[in-house]
């Protein structure tokens, strides 16, 4: 029995069981609600299944067809990857549960098959081995994502869309370009083939510039940001968490994996640079956070600043750098969408997001309130959440490289992050002018946000498994210091 469940290809199963939800949603639109949450079950159950067989066997490489690089497609999966897609599973099980109380029946039957396809689209992007399959499924990702920021309908829903679908584009050549430049020198697109035989060289640094800016673009960090708040304010609650907890993650997910194991020959140089703009995405994001009146506009903002934190890991280039991004990737991950999802309940009750009018909130919407405050902790990086342990790392980081000046840009992040958290805990608690009357949720929307708040804490209790499971298969000795 032991050896016919680890002989489960659950590589496979993750890419084509979204998709086929997404299909069958499409088929049957009065059932799509049903079918999402089970298809999200069993997404989840599939990523249990894949971490089990991971720790057995190790990190594996699944060839599709029976035909292997560099002719084939290999799917690869170590324990960065299944991470990725364990978080994916998370998020995405709280997003579909409070997306089935959140839409109605109109906006339903689009959703729930555009979110599915996304969610095929990352799964396959965690488990591509080879940077066109990267490429390929980044399209579908952003195509995705294009569709349901649109699905609020109205102007400024089409006008956000439309400017990250021209965005997604630009990004998306200039990787494609990157792809064809090392295509072209080293005859191969396999990640694994290319750290083995890349050099440096005019080639390879150019291709090293253009699909880096290329992932920046998409990740969205500053000052490539101005696509990112606007697609936000117009995009409905769980698009938004969606957008903020998993798409731009997943281009700053091959944005590492790519400097992990091809990008070093860019030298130290090119690390301090992405530094500088991560410092500067944590100062300017947090100030903008802090000016915003909206709730949602802040929250965007403060996705702006705390992606900034990922790139601190660059000029550092140790060990330690890197598992304190990934974890600041994975409990931001977590708390944001807890935000949006807060954030999503309060206009739905109140019918507005305007911070100064939120009055008493906490009396109203005390599971929103929470969801909230707990998964500012995180944010913050208050002990004892996942974004304290992430802070932490990259701090003690940049203290044993003696690059100290990281350091002080975490600490002013830091208290940026709590100054506009408690800018809206506080208006939760007080009356405002305008008072509103307690509106009605279904109890779900509170305890989805609550949930993924919770996880983003409990990231910071329960360190073992998730730092385990990055000693399985990632090369982070080949990252550069800075």
């Amino acid at each position: 029995m032991t050896g016919a469940f680890m002989s489960i290809p659950w590589v496979v199963i993750l890419i084509m069981l979204p998709l086929a939800g997404a299909m069958a949603c499409f088929l049957y639109p009065a059932k799509s609600k049903s079918l999402g949450l089970v298809v999200a079950l069993a997404i989840f159950a599939s990523v249990s299944g894949l971490g089990f067989q991971l720790v057995e066997l190790g990190a594996q490489r699944y060839t599709v067809g029976g035909w292997g690089a560099p002719l084939g497609i290999d799917l690869y999966v170590d324990g960065l990857s299944l991470l990725m897609l364990a978080v994916t599973a998370l998020v995405g099980l709280g997003v579909s549960t409070y997306a089935s109380s959140y839409f109605d029946h109109p906006k339903a039957i689009h959703f729930w098959p555009l979110w599915l396809f996304l969610w095929s689209a990352l799964n396959a992007l965690f488990l591509s081995a080879d940077i066109f399959n990267l490429y390929v499924t980044l399209e579908l990702m952003g195509l995705g994502a294009v569709a349901l920021v649109a699905l609020a309908g109205g102007a400024n829903a089409l006008a956000g869309a439309m400017r990250y679908l021209l965005v997604s584009l630009l990004g998306s050549l200039a990787y494609l370009l990157g792809v064809a430049l090392l295509y072209h020198s080293f005859g191969s697109v396999d990640i694994v083939m290319l750290s083995q035989h890349i050099e440096p060289s005019p080639a390879a640094l150019a291709a090293v510039g253009l699909m880096s800016t290329g992932l920046l673009l998409k990740t969205a960090l500053f000052p490539l940001h101005f696509w990112l708040p606007p697609a936000h304010a117009s995009a409905p609650a769980p698009v938004s968490a969606l957008l903020s907890a998993l798409v731009v993650k997943a281009s700053f997910y091959i944005l590492l994996r790519l400097w992990l194991e091809i990008f070093p020959l860019a030298g130290a140089s090119f690390g301090q640079l992405l530094g500088l703009l991560g410092a500067g995405a944590v100062l300017w994001g947090g100030i903008q956070a802090l000016r915003q009146t909206r709730l949602k506009l802040l929250i965007a903002y403060s996705t702006v600043s705390q992606l900034g934190y990922l790139f601190l890991a660059f000029p550092l280039g140790t060990s330690i750098a890197w598992k304190g991004a990934i974890y600041m990737l994975l409990s931001h991950a977590m708390a944001k969408a807890a935000m949006f999802i807060a954030a999503g309940n309060i206009l739905r009750s109140d019918g507005h997001d305007r911070i100064a009018d939120l009055d008493r909130l906490a009396q109203r919407l005390p599971l929103t309130v929470t969801a909230f405050a707990l998964a500012g902790v995180s944010i913050m990086g208050l002990p004892p959440s996942g974004g304290f342990i992430a802070k932490w790392m990259l701090l003690e980081a940049s203290i044993r490289s003696g690059q100290w000046w990281w350091g002080v840009v975490l600490i002013v992040g830091g208290l940026l992050a709590a100054a506009y958290i408690f800018k809206v805990i506080g208006h939760a608690f007080t009356q405002s002018e305008q008072p509103h009357e307690a509106g009605l949720l279904p109890t779900r929307m509170e305890w989805a946000a609550l949930a993924l708040a919770l996880v983003a804490i409990l990231l910071g209790l329960f360190t073992t498994v998730p730092f385990a499971l990055l000693e399985i298969g990632l090369p982070f000795d080949k990252g550069r210091a800075g």
